[in-house]
């Protein structure tokens, strides 16, 4: 979570309202259920943060947009989290799921002692740490090790907001989160071929992964079917229960729920060695000459210049790694030709890694040092993505 800047001089009634309520813990939690579309049960709930009911930071545009103003971002959405898990525990019947959200400005911050408190404490009901999108080019190391510290507690992960940015279905198989929630702009418009091809990604994912695809924005029994339709099992919206307290749909909660998610993976999104170790897993090694190195650089220009959505990870050449005119040229034309590249801040010693990712597809190149050098290149969609995430890894923020 993203490190609060140091607090600001009161300066504003804004700020002077802020600082109450972090010093106060005015945050007030709201609950929205989240049903099994087959059965309405609830199988879970939503934490949505409202601030002091009548003032003007009741509702989070205006509380948020202050906090961060008064450079106490980081502090709130800690804040925020803690008041969810408190009152969860709190409740009469526990969920036997509770979403919280992750704002995508605080993931590089540690979590506050209460929060630790509270998880390691154990908690009476599995936690979904929910991300937006927007998370994922902002600092997508932070993401990785706070995904890596909710796997080790035994909680899960999802991805808000799938749809609006091609970009989310890029990192879908690097974060490979439990849950993935289709946009609602999906359910408003599921002829569009936009819709079609968003939901066609995700629906393979789901089924590679075990992920739960859950459809945002219903509020009519039309919505309902049409995220059935878009490979929907759970939803959200207005036609199940509008945010309230928590005891509002305890009646109906699902207390298997937690069941039909994949199990936590500790470790998981942690480095399970160099980017060309992990490559092996996915293909051959051969003799990288700098002709076979150029070469293969240039399939994979081609592959992510192709698609605007793609995402590069790389890494410079480490020391050992012959630096050709063939090596330097392909990788200057590769960072010319594709819109995302995520450079890492230093080299990997005796390595040049490089990942495409896009929406059901990836293409990795990892040459390592030695006489010869040792080329490894993997278009397998898992072994790149573990490539990803051993590059991300290594990349500050």
């Amino acid at each position: 979570m993203h490190a609060g800047h140091a607090p600001t001089q009161a300066s504003s009634p804004a700020h002077a309202a802020i600082e109450a309520v972090l010093a106060e813990r005015l945050v007030r939690p709201l609950f929205q259920p989240i049903v099994d579309l087959s059965t309405r049960t609830v199988v879970g709930v939503e934490a949505l943060a409202r601030g002091p009911a009548g003032t003007d930071l009741e509702f989070p545009d205006r509380l948020f947009a202050a906090a961060r103003e008064a450079g106490r971002l980081g502090d709130l959405d800690m804040l925020c989290s803690e008041r969810a898990l408190e009152c969860a525990v709190a409740a009469p019947v526990s969920p036997p799921l509770v979403f919280v959200n992750a704002e995508p400005a605080a993931l590089d911050q540690p979590l506050s002692p209460r929060l630790v408190e509270l998880i390691m404490g154990g908690l009476p009901f599995r936690e979904i740490l929910e991300f937006t999108e927007r998370a994922l080019p902002a600092l997508p190391g932070s993401l990785l090790r706070i995904a890596g510290q909710a796997q080790q507690w035994g909680n899960s992960l999802a991805l808000d907001d799938v749809g609006v940015d091609p970009m989310s279905l890029a990192f879908l198989p690097v974060l490979e989160p439990e849950v993935i929630k289709l946009d609602m702009s999906l359910i408003r418009d599921p002829s569009a071929e936009q819709t079609r091809a968003v939901c066609a990604v995700v629906r393979a994912e789901a089924q590679r992964t075990g992920a739960m695809v859950v459809g945002e924005g219903i509020e009519t029994e039309d919505d309902l079917v049409t995220a059935q339709a878009l490979g929907a099992r759970w939803g959200q919206g207005w036609l199940f229960g509008r945010p309230g307290s928590i005891e509002q749909v305890s009646h109906r909660f699902d207390p298997v729920a937690a069941s039909a998610l994949p199990a936590p993976r500790p470790g998981f999104h942690q480095a399970g060695g160099t980017p060309f170790e992990v490559a092996t897993g996915g293909g051959p090694v051969t003799a990288g000459t700098a002709d076979a190195i150029a070469a293969a650089l240039a399939r994979l220009r081609d592959a992510a210049a192709a698609d605007e959505s793609a995402v590069v990870i790389a890494s410079c050449p480490g020391p050992g790694i012959a630096d050709t005119g063939a090596i330097t040229s392909a990788l200057q034309e590769l960072a010319g030709r594709v819109r995302s590249v995520i450079l890492l801040d230093r080299p990997i010693p005796g390595e040049l890694a490089t990942a495409v990712i896009g929406p059901g597809y990836g293409y990795a190149v990892c040459v390592r040092s030695g006489h010869p050098l040792e080329l490894v290149t993997s278009r397998d969609l898992p072994t790149v993505a573990a490539v990803a995430r051993a590059l991300l890894n290594r990349h500050g923020g």
